[in-house]
């Protein structure tokens, strides 16, 4: 029981660490491709970089207090944790509180910090969704239909917006979870379909929508329009070559590429880093994939795994849709790459899942530090017993 200890702290410290690097390599990113527009824009080459710090800072503080909880705390409040977050969504898209950019309403506006809600979104329909699914067969009808409906509020919010990217991700997790638990598989593979057709009218029944997916098929058909952001993006790729023009040099985040701190922010890590840079990415995050299932996998508890593991999907999701975006890969849609982008709501948040995945971990190993301890109270006792029966026979 001692060995399997000390395996989960290993893990702990390989899986912080692969997270580590990622971190440091998103603020050496953030830098690179900012500082020219944080000068031109706010006479300050450190605009972004000093905000991504703080943003990190109170990031570090959210997972460190989340992790001290326990997650069954967060499961027990998991449908009013998501139904809170979904108000908090609904509040961008009253005219006058939200504030829209490129036709969308995604953020609010605070003393100049902006929030996008929308990302705590993706880990509250996990608390609420495995609440939802677990005790779907303790439910009576009317239950089933309250809880069911607040666990699908955020995703019709999330439309309105309108944030699809968003929606896919919450869509598809939401899916995993329902895989993941005891929800019956007649019923799961029933609202797969259904839920896949509908997000196929949803998709086409939006003009810009229908646009975006025809840009992606032939970005070449406008350059000067909806395709010359991707357009960018492959002459950053192609510029970077093998090895990359340097870092600090990439020409395309000279205001051509849109967001190349942001959503664009690996097209900038292909040109100044090459082909190399990018394979060094995809590593570092199927590593942080593949240690964060093998921590989860250590614990027990099966709604800790489904809870564990549905963190780690959602963040490695979101990292393969963001570098199938800027490949041309995927139809363009506004995702960031988890750790890395610039963003201060996501960064919070995605420590805010990373949090919850240290209290599962946290909650299983204090487990194992008490069955040790009861095992070397009841050894002592039972040594103590022994020295006790054989005084006596000595006595005797």
């Amino acid at each position: 029981m001692n060995e399997h200890i000390s395996d989960v702290d290993r893990l702990v410290k390989t899986f912080l660490s692969t997270l580590a690097i990622i971190i440091t390599i998103g603020l050496i990113m953030v830098w690179s491709a900012s500082f020219i527009l944080a000068a031109e824009k706010f006479g300050s080459s450190l605009h972004y970089i000093i905000r991504q710090l703080i943003y990190l800072g109170l990031s570090i503080t959210v997972a460190f207090m989340v992790s001290r909880t326990k997650f069954t705390f967060w499961l027990k409040y998991g449908y009013l944790i998501n139904i809170a977050a979904s108000m908090i969504v609904a509040l961008t898209i009253i005219k006058g509180v939200g504030s829209a950019a490129k036709g969308a309403s995604r953020w609010l506006t605070f003393g100049g910090m902006s929030i996008q809600p929308g990302e705590i979104v993706k880990f509250t329909v996990i608390l609420s969704a495995l609440s939802f699914f677990e005790n779907w067969n303790k439910m009576d009808t009317k239950e089933r239909l309250k809880h069911g409906g607040s666990l699908f509020l955020p995703l019709a919010l999330l439309i309105k917006q309108p944030d699809f990217g968003s929606f896919s991700i919450c869509f598809m997790v939401i899916a995993f979870v329902c895989f993941m638990s005891s929800f019956p598989r007649k019923y799961f593979y029933y609202s797969l379909v259904s839920g896949a057709m509908g997000g196929i009218f949803i998709l086409f029944s939006q003009a810009y929508r229908v646009k975006r997916l025809l840009t992606y098929l032939d970005p070449w058909k406008n350059p000067q329009g909806s395709g010359f952001q991707i357009i960018q993006s492959y002459m950053a790729f192609a510029n970077g070559s093998t090895f990359g023009q340097g870092l600090g040099n990439s020409n395309e985040k000279l205001f051509y590429l849109p967001e190349a701190h942001n959503d664009f922010i690996f097209s900038v890590i292909g040109e100044e880093l090459g082909f190399i840079g990018v394979f060094f990415i995809i590593c570092l995050f199927i590593a942080f994939i593949y240690f964060g299932f093998k921590l989860v996998l250590q614990v027990k508890d099966r709604i800790g795994i489904i809870l564990g593991s549905s963190i780690i999907f959602v963040l490695g999701l979101q990292a393969l849709l963001n570098m199938g975006v800027v490949l041309g890969l995927l139809p363009t849609k506004g995702l960031n790459l988890p750790f890395i982008s610039y963003g201060g709501s996501s960064l919070i948040c995605n420590f805010f899942g990373i949090g919850l995945l240290l209290s599962v971990v946290k909650g299983y190993r204090d487990e194992l530090q008490g069955d040790l301890k009861f095992e070397a109270k009841r050894a002592a006792r039972a040594s103590r017993e022994n020295e006790n029966e054989h005084e006596e026979e000595v006595y005797a």
